[in-house]
């Protein structure tokens, strides 16, 4: 079985939803037959290259709230993704173009890295002093995932290179109707949107498995982030 996540390394809930959906994976008794693929989805795709920012101010911003109302926010988030043992800093964290981002991750899913890039991406936005949007970051993390360090560096010189793959994903995900993220595709049956809570993922999978009409679809609401660029912050 196949299962497809749409995401973006800006979406906070996609962080969230990640380690969600690998504890509830863990915990389905078909695991070693389940092929994860992660796919391209940019919250903001006509932002400029080198166009960063402050995550708090553009919160504050957006929501017309006081920088102290913007950081609880974050705070409210960062628990959530305490919770499931993520780290999360609240300040000094910067948002930007994700596009070279997902074209390195193609690279990295062609040479069966795809996971390893994806983990330290997300670490490194969320939990550590270290901006995905440096290119040279950017490039580090593709070594320690375990990528050829002048393949990678080529990749990001060339603007073309996996571009077409990161657009054919985020028309797909449009095909499918999806407008936020993270989206889960189940062997291309149903999907599953926002970061639920792992039981739910088991659920789901074990109904995909069987080729039921999965509860799991009528499920509520989880907490994603939509391409508006808001992020939802759940009220408890």
């Amino acid at each position: 079985m196949r299962v497809e996540i749409w995401s973006d390394i800006a979406c906070p809930w996609c962080y969230i939803g990640k380690a969600r959906f690998e504890k509830g994976l863990a915990d389905f008794v078909h695991r070693d037959e389940v092929e994860v693929v992660h796919r391209s989805f940019e919250l903001d795709p006509a932002r400029a290259k080198g166009d960063t920012g402050s995550v708090v101010d553009m919160l504050a911003q957006k929501y017309g709230r006081t920088r102290e109302e913007a950081l609880a926010m974050e705070e409210h988030v960062a628990s959530n993704a305490r919770a499931e043992g993520l780290g999360y800093r609240t300040e000094g964290r910067d948002h930007g173009s994700t596009f070279d981002i997902h074209r390195l991750l193609h690279l990295a899913r062609a040479r069966g890295r795809q996971n390893e890039l994806l983990d330290r991406a997300y670490r490194a936005n969320f939990a550590e002093e270290r901006s995905v949007y440096d290119p040279s970051v950017l490039l580090a993390l593709a070594v320690e995932a375990g990528l050829d360090e002048a393949e990678a560096r080529a990749v990001l010189a060339d603007e073309s290179a996996y571009a077409d793959e990161v657009r054919a994903d985020e028309r797909q995900a449009a095909e499918f109707g999806a407008t936020g993220v993270p989206f889960f595709v189940f062997d291309r049956r149903y999907g599953v949107s926002g970061g639920q809570p792992a039981d739910l993922f088991t659920k789901a999978l074990e109904q995909a498995w069987q080729g039921r009409t999965p509860a799991p679809a009528g499920a509520p609401d989880a907490p994603a982030c939509d391409t508006d660029g808001s992020c939802e912050v759940p009220a408890n």
